[in-house]
């Protein structure tokens, strides 16, 4: 017979074209998924027990702290030091700077220098306008 007759067999009759006639069965698909669970749980026993191993070993053979940090504790390391609480840190650098900007005080007292608030200078830059320099003589 050549691939390309189908004379034999008639395509709507189902001859020579269908499906599994029967269902997979059921036992070896869950003594397979009871396997496969039986030897995740005894590797997973097998590898605690390994660690166990290893921990109790390491802590056999690793020499004993040194008598100096015993004696002398836990000391701050030199400056400088990474921040304990950056997000605190932050919301004081934030306050301090908003309490400089909303608030009124002394730049340079001889000089007669003062900071005001940034919405009072606002209002008054609306009220007087922006200062403008002399026109020059041609």
């Amino acid at each position: 017979m050549e691939p390309h007759d189908v004379s034999h067999h008639d395509a709507h009759s189902g001859a020579g074209i269908g499906h599994e006639e029967r269902d997979v069965t059921f036992p070896p698909v869950v003594v397979g998924l009871v396997g496969l669970a039986v030897l995740g749980i005894v590797s997973a026993l097998l590898m605690f027990g390994f660690f166990q191993l290893l921990g109790a070993r390491a802590a056999r053979l690793d020499p004993p702290a040194s008598e100096l940090a015993q004696r002398y504790g836990r000391q701050e390391p030199p400056a400088p030091r990474l921040q304990p609480d950056p997000l605190k840190d932050l919301a004081d650098m934030r306050a301090e700077e908003n309490a400089v900007l909303d608030t009124y005080g002394w730049v340079d007292r001889s000089a007669g220098v003062v900071r005001v608030p940034v919405q009072r200078a606002m209002e008054l830059l609306l009220q007087r306008g922006l200062p403008a320099r002399p026109e020059a003589k041609p």
